[in-house]
């Protein structure tokens, strides 16, 4: 142990990843409480039971996950960080995550009533395939390896949050909940930065093994993955059956999974690509979000098609893969 305290230099940079990281998510910085939720309410009135319904419980399930992510997916990945800088990156993922985590809340005090509120929560706790995911993740984080808690991470970013992502990029593509919407946009803004910082600083750690030990790795990981994917079809059936949007939503889910790997640096797994997602969805996600004043610092549109890697512009970490 050291015999003095380190102050952190943010003039002497070991990584410049996460000086750019940092820069990154401070340039984006948003609150719930700057969109007009209430806006939505003409949409959410001419919405049918079982569409209440799916989006409670899409919204609950997404709070669950963002509030395992604030509150033990972080902590577990600063036991492990190379750079000081690289805490403080986590420590402000952290405090999105919660961010996120509220956003939610702010949505259900907006649209549902608090009985109804009381049962989302209700159900998010007690919700099978729900909370297989998130003790699966949590079980990594508490027991994992350094890489393997990255994995499960990026997992959770890239890949399971986007059983709930789909139903408000489904309803914005029919111009519905825009404003709900808004806050999804800016949430897949946040993560698509989180999915792939954790998943380059993988990728160091991953290139440092022998290649046995990487091959065993890679075992764990897809393992992982085929578990993780058999219950979320099983979860997507049970939310979309009703709806008749299941088999949509796992071929989103696909492309996603394959997303989060090309974020670990590993290769795609499945065979879904863009152009098998629903263009309605996709044309959510592409479409710029609308032009609050809080945010027209910001610039705040964002594709999907940079889930695994951001611009260059704003990453340039000349990975090989």
């Amino acid at each position: 142990m050291a015999d003095y305290y380190k102050a952190i230099n943010w003039n002497e940079i070991e990584d410049a990843i996460d000086k750019a990281t940092w820069e990154k998510l401070t340039e984006q910085f948003w609150l719930d409480t700057r969109i007009p939720l209430s806006n939505d309410l003409d949409d959410w009135r001419k919405m049918t039971p079982e569409e209440h319904d799916l989006v409670g419980k899409v919204f609950g399930g997404l709070t669950l996950l963002d509030t395992l992510q604030s509150q033990d997916g972080m902590s577990a990945l600063k036991a492990d960080i190379r750079t000081q800088h690289e805490e403080a990156v986590l420590n402000n993922i952290e405090f999105m995550e919660s961010v996120h985590a509220k956003s939610y809340s702010s949505i259900f005090e907006t649209l549902n009533t608090a009985s109804e509120i009381d049962a989302i929560f209700a159900w998010a706790q007690t919700d099978p395939h729900l909370q297989y995911k998130a003790q699966k993740i949590n079980a990594v984080y508490q027991a994992g390896s350094p890489l393997e808690k990255k994995v499960a991470s990026v997992f959770l970013e890239t890949f399971l949050f986007y059983s709930g992502f789909y139903t408000p990029l489904y309803y914005l593509g029919h111009n519905k909940l825009n404003n709900v919407a808004e806050i999804i946009k800016l949430i897949l803004r946040d993560e698509s930065v989180h999915g792939t910082y954790i998943g380059y600083k993988f990728q160091l750690g991953f290139n440092e093994l022998t290649s046995a030990k990487q091959e065993k790795v890679k075992t764990w990981l897809y393992d992982f993955l085929f578990d993780l994917y058999s219950n979320e079809e099983n979860y997507t059936h049970e939310l979309y059956d009703g709806v008749g949007w299941t088999e949509q939503v796992l071929t989103f889910l696909r492309y996603n999974a394959n997303k989060a790997l090309m974020n670990l640096g590993q290769d795609p797994l499945f065979p879904d690509g863009y152009e098998d997602v629903n263009p309605v969805v996709m044309n959510g996600i592409s479409t710029t979000t609308s032009n609050h004043d809080f945010f027209s610092q910001v610039g705040n549109g964002y594709r999907l098609g940079q889930v695994e890697t951001m611009n260059d512009e704003d990453y340039d970490y000349g990975l090989t893969k």
